[in-house]
C-alpha cells in the first residue's frame, strides 16, 4: 500500500511554453541537484550510526520521499501536457484565449490585470489564474468590451474586459 501524499488534481492538461519550461527546470533541478545532495547528506548521516535518534538522517529520509514524489508527479505531468502557444494559436484579435493578459474592471472601477493559465501554473500572486477557475472559465471566448457575472464561492462579481493582448500589460 502507497503512503504517497497525492498532488492537486490534475485539471485541464494544457500549459504555456513558459509553464512547460518552468515545470521542467523544476523537474531537472530536483532531480540533478536536489536529490543528490540530499542523498548525500542521508549517506553521511547514516554512517554516524543509530538511525532511530539521527534527526539529519530522518529528516533527509523523508526529504528524499518528498524529492521523489515531486519528481515522479512532474515526470508523468509533463507526459500528458498540451503546450498551447498563444501566439500561434489564437482564432480573432480582442477575444479571451488561453495564455492571454487581460485587464478587467470590477463594479467599483478597480481593475485588474490576470493571465488565462492552465492549472499548473496558475500563480494569484503573479495574476496568473487557472482556465479551469470560475474566473478562467466566465472569461474564455469572450470578447473585449463584454460584461461577464463570474459566479464564485463568496459571491458574484461584475467585470468588463477592458482589454485583451497576447503581451504582459501594465
Amino acid at each position: 500500500m502507497s503512503r504517497k501524499r497525492t498532488e492537486r488534481p490534475p485539471g485541464s492538461p494544457y500549459i504555456t511554453p513558459e509553464g512547460a519550461r518552468e515545470l521542467n527546470r523544476e523537474f531537472d533541478h530536483l532531480w540533478r541537484v536536489e536529490r543528490p545532495k540530499v542523498a548525500e547528506a542521508v549517506r553521511v548521516a547514516a554512517a554516524l550510526g543509530d538511525r532511530s535518534e539521527n534527526a539529519d538522517y530522518q529528516y533527509g529520509k523523508r526529504r528524499l520521499g518528498e524529492i521523489d514524489s515531486r519528481v515522479e508527479f512532474l515526470d508523468k505531468r509533463l507526459k500528458e501536457l498540451t503546450i498551447i502557444d498563444p501566439d500561434t494559436s489564437r482564432s480573432e484579435p480582442g477575444k479571451v484565449c488561453f495564455g492571454a493578459w487581460l485587464r478587467l474592471e470590477d463594479e467599483q472601477g478597480i481593475e485588474t490585470i490576470y493571465r488565462i493559465v492552465g492549472p499548473d501554473e496558475f500563480d494569484v500572486s503573479r495574476g496568473y489564474i487557472s482556465m479551469d477557475s470560475p474566473v478562467g472559465r466566465a472569461l474564455l471566448g469572450r470578447d473585449e468590451g463584454s460584461e461577464v457575472i463570474v459566479k464564485r464561492p463568496k459571491g458574484d462579481v461584475e467585470y468588463v474586459i477592458v482589454e485583451v493582448s497576447l503581451s504582459p500589460l501594465e
